[in-house]
């Protein structure tokens, strides 16, 4: 039986496959559906089919597109749920694709862009080479490491700051129900891009000063947050390289930052938090965690992306235990945030089995 002599049920369709053939013709047309989805939000279809809704020809001409390709795609979008049409003329939109429009509280356009972006797209298409090699493919499919390209090309660098941006925004408000900063003066967004997180702290604590620290070409992109969320008064942003100094802090914020790294340097990360502590400073390191092998879950896809584009990987409560014990910190909490990201807080290990393994 061939493909298209199967009951064929493509990825993205509302209907359910009906046997292991079925699930796996849906696996391999994945990424049909990651492109539809980066090209509905690159060409604003949310935003031309919102409200009264628009034909092809409309939206042809809104994003200078060929009229009979417009067509076809918004046919396309209509068998995933990202459109509807009564007459097969005029396109209306629907729930699913107001997720993507540029004026939705939390909108997903950013992250469905970096989605099906080069920076993302193309280190996964050699996805068979880093497991033979278990080494990122990165430069081989983008010329340069990950973060090395993305400063170079400054459209795919800001695609990828508002898409993480965008994802802080979705978490921050769970993150801050569960960090405690009673007592805290100084808060320092280590990696924290935009600074969205600090920055929802900052609103829930207005004596609360705020810093993040990225490097340079996120400045703008972080003031303008916090303009938006009304802290201006209170943020700092600093340019610079965590793996050369932190800012001083009461707290470090962590968040999708150790992930990106190998254990050297995450350790050497984790060493300029801890130096750069006030007394009685803590790090929270906001993380997924594995689970056991089989555990349905993100964890261990978010993994394959991270061995993908970087030489970073997701890892378990104990593989993190040890990054911390070689970086001098000890973990004294464990939290559930909502969501499937944990928020571990750390304090220095001042016992002399620390120190030796500080200096070794």
């Amino acid at each position: 039986m061939t493909l298209f002599e199967h009951d064929f049920v493509a990825a993205g369709s509302a209907e359910p496959p009906r046997d292991d053939t079925g699930r796996m013709l849906q696996m391999m047309t994945g990424y049909w559906v990651t492109q539809v989805v980066r090209t509905a939000a690159e060409l604003r279809v949310a935003d031309h089919l919102h409200g009264d809704g628009a034909t092809p020809a409309e939206v042809a001409a809104a994003e200078s597109l060929d009229p009979d390709a417009a067509f076809r795609f918004l046919r396309a979008c209509a068998s995933l749920d990202l459109a509807a049409s009564v007459d097969g003329d005029r396109f209306v939109s629907t729930p699913l694709l107001d997720t993507l429009r540029t004026d939705a509280p939390g909108s997903l356009r950013d992250l469905a862009l970096w989605g099906g972006a080069e920076s993302h797209w193309l280190p996964w298409g050699r996805l068979p080479d880093t497991v033979r090699t278990g080494a990122t493919q990165a430069e081989a499919a983008l010329g340069a490491s990950f973060f090395d390209w993305l400063a170079t090309v400054p459209g795919e660098a800001e695609v990828f700051t508002n898409a993480m941006t965008a994802m802080t925004r979705g978490l921050a408000h769970r993150l801050a129900d569960v960090i405690s900063l009673q007592g805290t003066e100084v808060v320092v967004d280590v990696g924290g891009a935009g600074g969205n997180l600090v920055q929802t702290l900052m609103q829930r604590h207005p004596a609360l000063t705020g810093v993040t620290l990225d490097l340079p070409h996120v400045h703008a992109d972080a003031d303008a947050s916090a303009a938006v969320m009304g802290v201006t008064d209170g943020f700092t942003f600093v340019g610079g390289d965590f793996f050369e100094e932190v800012p001083s802090g009461d707290v470090h914020l962590l968040k999708f930052v150790l992930h990106d790294w190998d254990d050297d340097a995450c350790v050497r990360i984790l060493r300029n938090c801890r130096e750069a502590l006030t007394s009685g400073g803590r790090v929270l390191v906001m993380e997924l965690l594995v689970d056991k092998v089989g555990t349905p879950g993100l964890e261990p896809l978010m993994d394959l992306n991270m061995m993908a584009l970087s030489t970073g990987r997701e890892r378990s409560l104990d593989e993190y235990e040890n990054l911390f014990a070689r970086a001098g910190l000890t973990r004294t909490g464990l939290t559930a945030s909502g969501s499937a990201v944990s928020v571990l807080e750390l304090v220095p290990d001042r016992s002399p089995r620390a120190a030796v393994r500080l200096v070794s």
